[in-house]
């Protein structure tokens, strides 16, 4: 795997190329065998290939146009109910500091790696959206305030030249024992 970790960037140039529903299933799979606390599984995954649902995501992503080239979009949700039972009313957003909301977010973002990695691995690009705010995000979906919107992942067949990111040394990040 660490190949595909060398490898995999952040894509914001796709072909025209059409992502198969058997590609597609695989990264959810990908992202369902993913570690979570307690076991919770929070996710859940908004499969996109509407041109006119992602560009009202696109839009809602800061305008980002690019990324209406990508012909599939995963928005991946966590759900906060997985860790918060019963009839207890519940809105989260960027504001909302609960610790089942961060454990969910956590979670989700895990699983989001897990389908950024299998895309590589089967020769896909991608790339994660983040700079929405829930609000805006939420309603073009559907989803309801007690989910919360980790991500957006773009995925497709780049149409990008793909050299090697740089990235800091080990001895610049790793310490022993204490800080």
């Amino acid at each position: 795997m660490i190949k595909e970790i060398k490898s995999r960037k952040s894509t914001r140039k796709y072909k025209d190329t059409p992502v198969t529903e058997e590609q597609v299933m695989q990264l959810i799979e990908s992202a369902r065998l993913a570690p979570s606390g307690i076991n919770s599984q929070p996710w859940n995954f908004i499969i996109v290939r509407d041109e006119k649902i992602k560009e009202e995501l696109a839009k809602a992503s800061g305008d980002q146009k690019w990324m209406t080239t990508a012909p599939v979009y995963i928005v991946c949700v966590a759900d906060i109910r997985c860790r918060i039972k019963g009839d207890v009313e519940v809105r989260v957003d960027e504001q909302n500091n609960r610790r089942e909301l961060k454990a969910v977010i956590r979670d989700t973002s895990i699983a989001i790696t897990h389908i950024l990695l299998e895309a590589e691995h089967i020769g896909l690009a991608s790339c994660w959206i983040a700079m929405f705010t829930q609000d805006d995000i939420r309603p073009i979906l559907g989803i309801p305030e007690d989910k919360y919107v980790v991500g957006i992942v773009l995925i497709g067949h780049s149409d990008e030249e793909r050299g090697p990111t740089p990235r800091r040394g080990i001895k610049s990040m790793v310490r022993y024992e204490r800080w």
